[in-house]
């Protein structure tokens, strides 16, 4: 039987979602408007091809796991690109079409996308996508989730996800879950295809494996290295491979670091023999650099996202670029 999960917090509904429809002064609603007038004149109900589901998904990763099992069966649009920051995404028009026309919506969850999807969602005019439909997967259903907060949330906490740390689809064990959570849906919208889309997730099982056995052998030598991380997005690759996190650029998520939290990690990395600190390429480099040279330790601008760079194209250009990063010297 198909599950969908029911949250016990809407996140279509929830503070972080129409905090960030308000903060944007009034723009949201205007552009609503005038994107449901937009989905109307081309038709909420326009016809697709019936030999092939139209899938969005909110990232380059989940697009990429979805080709992965959906095949020549399915199209696929990715919403944000590898070389963005997810959390935060503009809301085009054109997106509202690629969502009206969608059997399949897939999206990270745990609030990744809580400031810019809820918005297009609503404005698509989708019934098949909207919360609790089967063409609404949230992708994060299956995932063990780490760093799930223990105390009440404030926002002086700084952007910490109260449901949990939605970094997650990098380990190999995540993103088989994934793409079985992405077949099992498909298969139920689409059941003439069923058998197609689990010959597909087969092969990548056994594709999954034959590569994780690699990438662990060539990462081996990295368990339990110390490292930093300028926000707390590696949570889940650092438990795969067992490096052990001791500091964070930032001192809350999403909050600019003051000279005396630097000074801190500076001294916290010496006195610990750290030498790596890890971040994506969409963060600002001045900052790392600035302690990677004072700690004496090398700074890797890790690819957290298909699409990172144009080289990495599928789930596994991905994976190996991470554990090439890693390993260098």
């Amino acid at each position: 039987m198909e599950r969908i999960r029911s949250n016990m917090t809407n996140p279509y509904e929830t503070r972080a979602a129409l905090s960030g429809v308000l903060n944007l002064g009034g723009f949201m609603p205007k552009l609503l408007r005038a994107l449901a007038a937009l989905v109307l004149m081309i038709g909420a109900g326009t016809a697709h091809a019936a030999s092939k589901l139209n899938v969005v998904t909110a990232t380059e990763d989940l697009a990429a796991l979805a080709r992965e099992v959906g095949g020549d069966h399915i199209n696929v649009d990715s919403i944000a690109k590898g070389y963005q920051d997810p959390h935060f995404v503009e809301p085009k028009p054109s997106l509202v079409i690629d969502l009206n026309r969608a059997d399949l919506l897939v999206h990270v969850g745990l609030e990744l996308e809580v400031g810019w999807l809820p918005p297009l969602v609503l404005g698509a005019r989708n019934a098949k996508i909207q919360l609790g439909q089967p063409g609404n997967l949230d992708a994060s259903v299956g995932i063990p989730i780490l760093d799930v907060p223990q105390t009440k949330i404030d926002r002086s906490m700084g952007d910490i996800h109260p449901q949990g740390n939605p970094h997650y689809w990098v380990p190999p064990g995540n993103a088989l879950i994934i793409a079985r959570e992405i077949a099992e849906r498909l298969k139920a919208i689409d059941p003439a295809g069923a058998a197609g889309y689990e010959a597909r997730l087969a092969k990548f099982d056994a594709e999954l494996a034959r590569h994780r056995g690699e990438w662990e052998k060539r990462a081996a030598a990295l368990r339990g290295t110390k490292v930093v991380t300028y926000h707390k997005s590696w949570s889940y690759v650092s438990s795969w491979l067992g490096l052990q996190e001791v500091g964070y650029v930032e001192p809350k998520p999403g909050i600019p670091a003051p000279p005396s939290h630097i000074a801190q990690l500076i001294g916290l990395m010496r006195r610990e023999n750290v030498k790596l600190i890890l971040m994506e390429s969409f963060y600002p480099r001045n900052t790392v650099d600035l302690v990677a040279d004072k700690a004496g330790a090398r700074a890797v601008v890790l690819p957290s996202d298909v699409g990172a760079t144009p080289a990495i194209k599928d789930y596994f250009d991905l994976v190996d670029a991470v554990i090439q990063k890693l390993t260098q010297r």
